[in-house]
């Protein structure tokens, strides 16, 4: 391991996430210079995750490229490289030595560290974001999150800050979360979990939240209701956290967001609702980045984090095994 820095030289940028793998070519610029994405193998453990991100190294590298690095979903210590824990969204991922595993398979140094926490480093890049005091939230598979304070992203002990999916929520009560405890933010709020209650509702099957978001547009009462039920327990979540922190800017991101104006108003509405008189004129916003701050906030991590190499080296210009 070392702290040898990237330079002007391009790097690859990895999103893992509990459904799918971005990547992407990132210039010393931060242009995005090519991309690709294949589901995440959750289900098949980590070797099979660990293949799956070699492969889209594969899949966007170019010459010149001399690093990696991966935005992952659990809690990751970027200074072993290690997955430290993680629920059960993909098997067998706590303990996965992420960083060598994947240096081993592309001969290219890696770092790494939570997927949130990585896209949220982007909302900070600015000189104007030095002092800022922000919350970030990814509701997608899962419910993450990243938390700065005066300018600083906070790791907090064993990695686990900003973790706001595991945060009580009353609209969760007695439900199972994937952590393994109940009552959970994520529990009622990620897309999985939507989906879920729609389900629970109305007794009728739904096999992903883009058709419970589609028979909501049509009306249907049950799927409304889910809908909002998790974007209010989101908003309600996000405004206690922003009275306490002091906030002054709260990103909201991931696929769930994307899915319409339904979700948003409950959420903003429910966000309003919570706020303290000083920060009444706060509201959520998107991230800067758009779809590609995770992968971004990725290939940052190979100028802000320890790289880890490879045991064997490659030439600089040889293609990743």
């Amino acid at each position: 391991m070392t702290a040898r820095r990237t330079g002007g030289v391009p790097v690859i940028g990895l999103d893992l996430g509990g459904t799918k793998i971005a990547a992407a070519l990132v210039a010393a610029d931060g242009s995005v210079l090519a991309r690709h994405t294949l589901p995440t193998p959750a289900t098949l453990g980590a070797e099979a995750v660990l293949d799956a991100l070699a492969k889209e190294v594969r899949a966007v590298w170019a010459p010149g490229v001399s690093a990696i690095g991966v935005a992952a979903a659990g809690v990751i210590d970027p200074g072993s490289g290690t997955v430290i824990s993680a629920t059960d969204t993909i098997r067998g991922w706590a303990g996965t030595a992420l960083a060598a595993g994947l240096a081993a398979r592309t001969g290219l140094p890696v770092a790494c560290d939570n997927d949130v926490r990585a896209a949220a480093a982007t909302e900070l890049s600015g000189s104007s974001e030095q002092g800022t005091t922000m919350i970030y939230a990814a509701v997608g598979t899962g419910v993450g999150g990243a938390v700065a304070v005066d300018g600083r992203m906070l790791h907090g002990a064993a990695g686990v800050a900003g973790h706001l999916g595991h945060i009580p929520s009353p609209e969760a009560e007695g439900l199972p979360c994937t952590c393994g405890t109940t009552g959970h933010l994520e529990a009622i709020a990620s897309g999985p979990a939507i989906t879920a209650q729609y389900t629970r509702t109305s007794g009728l099957p739904a096999d992903r939240l883009e058709r419970v978001a589609v028979r909501a547009a049509e009306g249907d009462p049950h799927a409304v209701g889910a809908v909002v039920l998790g974007a209010r327990a989101t908003g309600r979540a996000l405004g206690g956290l922003a009275n306490a922190l002091g906030a002054d800017r709260v990103v909201v991101g991931g696929g769930v967001p994307r899915i319409g104006a339904l979700y948003l108003d409950a959420l903003n509405a429910a966000f309003a609702a919570e706020l303290m008189a000083p920060l009444r004129g706060l509201r959520p916003v998107p991230p800067r980045g758009g779809p590609d701050a995770a992968v971004l906030g990725a290939a940052a991590l190979t100028r802000a984090l320890p790289l880890h190499h490879p045991r064997t080296s490659r030439t600089a210009t040889g293609a990743p095994r």
